[in-house]
């Protein structure tokens, strides 16, 4: 999620019933879950949410905004949160991202001329970050990341991965869902 200053952010997370409801003959096509959220968690918690707006704010300081977008997206695939991946594919539309590139961000890895040397280290980074598979950000995953950013923007890098994992969180589990503010 991005603070909200910026346009298509919302003040509050998407209010609101899910319109996927299963119907018979359709589990093929069926959501994981047929209501809508469980919680409307900027509500019950706005000293939260205003502490989340100024973290993300602060993360981002130092991080290219296209990088930034793409980050967000990347950490929102792995974490299934529909809600942040339609913000942050609309924030990076509006921004001019090539669409070629966004169909692609899934499979970043196989795809190594469409993007930069340094945002390839950041998405291996926002990957280790996101999964920690095995406890820990691999040594050599961070420095290809510390080959590409000075230490200020690796630091901010790393939180802004960090900020944007939480907002998955906070989306994933309480089942915030896109189009709904």
């Amino acid at each position: 999620m991005t603070t909200p200053t910026t346009p298509t952010t919302p003040t509050t997370p998407a209010p609101g019933a899910s319109d996927t409801t299963p119907t018979a003959g359709a589990s093929d096509t069926a959501p994981a879950h047929d209501h809508g959220p469980q919680l409307r968690w900027t509500q019950h918690a706005p000293e939260v949410y205003r502490a989340m707006i100024a973290l993300d704010a602060a993360a981002r300081k130092d991080v290219d905004p296209a990088l930034a977008e793409l980050v967000k997206i990347r950490a929102s695939q792995l974490n299934k949160c529909a809600f942040c991946l339609d913000m942050h594919l609309t924030d990076a539309r509006k921004a001019g991202e090539r669409e070629e590139r966004l169909h692609l961000l899934l499979a970043w890895a196989e795809a190594p001329d469409l993007y930069t040397p340094k945002e390839r280290a950041a998405l291996a980074l926002t990957e280790a970050i996101t999964v920690l598979t095995d406890g820990f950000v691999p040594d050599e995953v961070y420095a290809q990341a510390a080959a590409h950013f000075d230490e200020t923007e690796l630091a901010h890098l790393i939180a802004l991965i960090t900020t944007i994992n939480a907002w998955n969180r906070f989306g994933v589990s309480t089942r915030t869902t896109p189009g709904k503010a």
